[in-house]
């Protein structure tokens, strides 16, 4: 009995104490509270509009909501979606078409948001191979991948018409050099001497910066799994190194053995010739160039469209920079040893008389036939290609990334970048683009021009006169910079 009327005295304190001190009595947190409203009470948004041209909001209450669907001029704005509903912690709703549309909650605390990249935000995302890649922010390694093919609406009339844009604009940069080298020749060394040190820039930044970045990010996505060896990507654009060895090395043995009938050659098939050791460089730089082109074209098109004129932008000045680097250096094939040899050829393993030799008289008449034939050989290997053969490898370069915008249009529909199928395919072509432009960029451009030289030649800039070097640095200088400052977008 005493044990019971202590038991009720307990609970009528308990009850006063509630009444009389009403703070006591613990609160959801705010941030609770929201995500509760926010993922757990919204069944429908309405009053959908428009913030700029391009971000759809809808409201539920006085809350706005960041539907993530990007309405095209093709499309209706829809006046409200319905159906809302929570995976995990995020809301997402249906549109007209049945179409799920994740919706963001812009009062959410800044860890409840799904991270895109906004002003403010410690997060940078950009869009490669139709995949938004996010650096930054926390909580992202307990987050499910997201590996199912996205749901978008693309405007489809803005990609073809800037399919044409990105065509002008890459004949503009691999053309340019060709016509200006025509008619202007000489005069214009010291500026072909600045755009061929800037094109060595671009490449190599872009073999490192963006080709080698973009596999990686390939063969780390999460959806791909884990591959068991973590240098996927640097094996790969060894092999690119190996393969390019491989390419040149053959060629170089067949440009020499073809060159021991020159002989019996005319001036005129001489000048007809498109084979030759400089050719074979240029052939193997081209490859490099088109493999990643046509993978830009097909990755800007499959962007989602909050990406995609950024992307464009970027790409834009992408395709001028290195439609210059590559059009520089088959506008100047056969002319570069003219340009620095003074009139003296510039023979193999040393064969003309240099300043380390001790006397020309020394040469015995053995020696002199070899020189001879050395000279008549190189003769050969020096001629430039016609201004039409220019032009045919030109056009490669002016029509490839098109040609993968025009691919990414046909596929858009169906395109999953997050498929590990699609994941090693381009993932591979990138590394091995790395690769390839690694070594020419670094071993026949780079070292060719300033130290070792190339194809028999004397290294263009061994010797230079400091207004010709000064140049040629601040051109290699701007061409690492220009391309990796790009890098940041695209």
């Amino acid at each position: 009995m005493l044990g019971k009327t202590i038991t009720a005295a307990a609970l009528w304190a308990a009850a006063a104490s509630a009444a009389t001190h009403p703070m006591r009595t613990p609160a959801p947190e705010p941030a609770a509270a929201a995500a509760t409203t926010a993922t757990e009470k919204v069944t429908a948004v309405t009053s959908c509009h428009l913030h700029g041209t391009a971000d759809l909001y809808c409201m539920h209450g006085t809350t706005e909501y960041l539907m993530q669907t990007t309405p095209t001029q093709t499309t209706d704005l829809p006046a409200s979606f319905t159906g809302c509903h929570n995976h995990e912690a995020d809301l997402y709703c249906i549109a007209a078409d049945g179409d799920e549309v994740l919706a963001q909650n812009e009062d959410a605390p800044a860890g409840d948001k799904d991270h895109t990249g906004d002003a403010g935000s410690n997060v940078h995302c950009h869009s490669h191979a139709g995949v938004e890649h996010c650096v930054g922010g926390d909580g992202e390694e307990s987050q499910a991948p997201k590996c199912d093919a996205p749901k978008r609406d693309y405007n489809i009339g803005l990609r073809v018409g800037l399919l044409f844009a990105i065509m002008a604009t890459s004949a503009l940069g691999v053309f340019g050099p060709l016509f200006l080298q025509r008619a202007m020749g000489r005069h214009l060394s010291l500026v072909f001497t600045f755009l061929k040190q800037f094109g060595t820039g671009i490449v190599i930044s872009t073999a490192f910066v963006h080709l080698y970045t973009h596999a990686s990010l390939m063969f780390n996505n999460k959806c791909l799994g884990d591959l068991g060896y973590e240098s996927v990507t640097s094996a790969i654009v060894m092999a690119g190194l190996f393969l390019s060895f491989i390419v040149e090395y053959i060629g170089h043995r067949v440009v020499l053995a073809k060159e021991k009938s020159v002989a019996a050659l005319s001036t005129e098939e001489k000048s007809q010739s498109i084979f030759s050791a400089e050719v074979v460089t240029i052939l193997v730089l081209e490859a490099g160039i088109l493999f990643h082109s046509l993978l830009i074209g097909l990755t800007l098109v499959v962007a989602a469209d909050q990406y995609f004129i950024t992307l464009f932008v970027v790409i834009l000045f992408h395709q001028i920079f290195e439609g210059l680097a590559l059009g520089t250096r088959i506008a100047t094939i056969g002319t570069n040893r003219d340009a620095h040899s003074h009139g003296q050829p510039q023979l193999y393993n040393g064969s003309a008389a240099s300043p380390n030799t001790n006397s020309p008289s020394k040469v015995n008449g053995a020696n002199e036939s070899f020189a001879t034939a050395h000279t008549a050989l190189l003769s050969h290997q020096t001629v430039g290609l016609s201004l039409r053969k220019k032009m045919v490898l030109a056009s490669l370069f002016a029509f490839v990334t098109p040609l993968g915008m025009a691919i990414g249009i046909g596929v858009l529909k169906s395109f999953n970048g997050n498929d590990p199928s699609t994941i090693i395919a381009i993932g591979t072509l990138d590394a091995l683009s790395a690769g390839i432009l690694v070594w020419v960029g670094v071993v026949e451009m780079w070292a060719g021009d300033w130290m070792v030289g190339s194809h028999g030649a004397k290294a263009e800039l061994s010797d230079a006169d400091g207004l010709t070097v000064g140049i040629a640095g601040f051109g290699l200088v701007g061409g690492l910079v220009v391309m990796s400052v790009l890098g940041k977008w695209a």
